[in-house]
């Protein structure tokens, strides 16, 4: 067994394992795709994400603090250990570059770059937005997705941050998240 290098998330002697979360994963194909890199995109790539992470949202989505009528559902079956073995399978996994819709231009990449810069989104996503610990890895998933996820920040639908995002996304405009999402979406 692997015991997750997690201070304080996986104490108390609990261990992952990413066998068993492969195993495990076969459940997160339809939507999550292959080795957690979604071919939909409705749903986010899970694959290089943190475990603590992916912990963590699975853990919200089985107590009702992220809601999402399917994920919910599945969540809603998972024990911690099943959890933390998903997790741990999951950021082992190597990320695929999503497609980039033949509509995103420069232009709006550009400006997308230029929003996160003023609104310093790499303080907590890290540079190139590759995230951290509980801070997601945003880089390279679909934009879609991306708009999506800040707009459910925005108006309030997603609220399991701590209202971190929520108050990152109440200034932005609609197009202020479609150019983040074009410029985020292109970052590998």
């Amino acid at each position: 067994m692997y015991v997750l290098p997690c201070a304080g998330l996986w104490s108390f002697g609990a261990h992952a394992d990413a066998a068993a979360g492969q195993a495990k994963a076969q459940l997160c194909i339809d939507c999550h795709g292959p080795m957690g890199n979604s071919t939909n995109p409705d749903y986010p790539v899970l694959a290089g994400q943190s475990a603590r992470y992916i912990y963590l949202e699975l853990r919200d989505f089985k107590e009702g603090r992220r809601n999402d009528p399917r994920m919910s559902a599945i969540a809603s079956t998972f024990s911690r250990e099943d959890m933390m073995d998903l997790a741990d399978y999951f950021s082992s996994q190597r990320p695929v570059p999503v497609p980039v819709p033949s509509s995103v231009d420069q232009a709006r990449i550009d400006a997308g770059r230029n929003k996160a810069a003023e609104v310093l989104c790499t303080m907590c996503h890290l540079g190139g937005f590759a995230g951290q610990n509980e801070i997601p890895r945003v880089a390279g998933q679909y934009d879609q997705y991306i708009v999506k996820q800040l707009g459910d920040f925005r108006a309030r639908r997603r609220t399991n941050d701590a209202g971190n995002m929520t108050s990152v996304t109440k200034g932005l405009s609609d197009e202020d998240i479609r150019n983040l999402a074009a410029y985020i979406s292109n970052l590998q």
